[in-house]
């Protein structure tokens, strides 16, 4: 969602959309019972936090420093980009996915996997189009990603891309939540591309259960299976993302089924180390906020685990499953910084990073010991994915968990 971040700062857009909106929407925290199924088709939660906000009321307890404790020998992984974000390690840590906007014809990002012992780094994606979020499969010789290249449209769009780019107009950041967006896998030299989704709509952030058995993704393919009302297009033409929801499928694309049912993004979903928890983002109908929040893979026990008003995203569990890492602009609008919490949201979270620059899209390698990330903290201010060897002991600590 990356970000969100999607930056890719897929979805760190979404920060800036609080400062147009002046009407405060007051709507009421809830969340399903124990027991209770995220497959009815009802409305499922909304994020406790909403309405505009100048900026956030900061208490002493993010006035901390403990980057240097948990964090130590950090470097920039990827060098050689013009842009890099969202990238993900193998279930051997030996290797790493990510996207990267690389020089040429195609000002998009792609695809790319890196040996992380000798560095050797290939084109993994088809090269045309857009792409986003990838997984390397767990136990097979295999990719997942999502792309646009399939779009009759795909060159044309990148060619108006670069005129743009080349006119010197500034824009504002916008993730596009182009409808051709599908899930595709292959193998991990880029060979053998199959679509999984096969569906109109944005299908994207696809993640793999530890097994390599199934697929979370979200999708906003509801809006396009049916008829809207006059009012639901407005809102669809307005931000396509408010229909985003939950689906998780089998690996080969098969049994395809909804979890989530809320107005609004719900985005960005991972898996619990044992498989039995997702934790995913999940903005408010009006896009002001967005809180972590948990559930059964079944959509079942949905649970808020934040509510700071602003916008908390791009959470991933520790392989220890003792707690959850993510990303909050808590501290400001264009500030994010990364933040852990547990996972029952029982204690209040602890800021993990204290260097000026973006944090976003954390993520832990298997062993727990190391974190990578997407950051601005560059000499040219360019997003870049960091990463650094991680203190699990000292998280506990500070959590109260030791």
């Amino acid at each position: 969602m990356v970000f969100i971040m999607k930056i890719n700062f897929q979805k760190v857009v979404l920060f800036s959309i609080a400062y147009l909106f002046t009407v405060v929407i007051n709507l009421t925290t809830f969340a399903q019972p124990d027991g209770a199924s995220g497959s009815s088709g009802e409305p499922d939660g909304y994020s406790g936090a909403t309405g505009y906000v100048e900026e956030p009321i900061v208490t002493d307890i993010f006035d901390t420093n403990y980057e240097s404790e948990l964090l130590t020998g950090t470097y920039q992984l990827v060098t050689d980009s013009l842009r890099s974000g969202e990238g993900y390690f193998s279930a051997d840590g030996e290797r790493f996915i990510f996207q990267s906007e690389v020089p040429g014809g195609n000002p998009f990002y792609q695809i790319f996997l890196r040996d992380l012992e000798t560095g050797a780094t290939d084109l993994v994606s088809p090269g045309i189009g857009l792409t986003t979020c990838a997984w390397i499969h767990p136990t097979l010789d295999r990719i997942m990603f999502s792309s646009t290249h399939e779009d009759p449209e795909a060159l044309v769009k990148q060619t108006e891309e670069i005129r743009i780019r080349e006119s010197g107009v500034d824009r504002p950041y916008d993730w596009d939540y182009d409808s051709h967006y599908e899930i595709y896998q292959a193998n991990t030299d880029g060979t053998n591309i199959i679509n999984l989704t096969n569906s109109t709509g944005y299908d994207a952030e696809g993640s793999y259960s530890t097994d390599g058995s199934k697929i979370l993704f979200a999708s906003n393919r509801n809006a396009y299976s049916r008829v809207l009302s006059q009012a639901e297009q407005v809102l669809f033409e307005d931000d396509s993302s408010y229909f985003m929801d939950l689906y998780i499928m089998n690996a080969d694309g098969s049994d395809v089924q909804q979890l989530t049912h809320s107005p609004g993004y719900d985005g960005g979903p991972f898996f619990s180390p044992d498989n039995t928890q997702v934790v995913w983002r999940r903005f408010n109908p009006d896009g002001n906020s967005a809180e972590i929040w948990t559930m059964e893979v079944d959509g079942s026990n949905q649970r808020q685990l934040t509510a700071e008003y602003m916008v908390a995203w791009g959470p991933y569990f520790h392989p220890s499953g003792d707690y959850i890492v993510y990303s909050s602009n808590v501290l400001g609008h264009a500030n994010f910084e990364l933040f852990m919490i547990d996972p029952l949201g029982a204690k209040p979270p602890i800021r993990v990073t204290n260097t000026e620059g973006t944090d976003i899209l954390p993520v832990f390698s298997p062993d727990g010991n190391s974190l990578s990330w997407s950051t601005t903290r560059t000499p040219d201010g360019t997003s870049q994915i960091h990463i650094g060897q991680w203190d699990h002991q000292r998280a506990l600590e500070l959590l109260g968990l030791d």
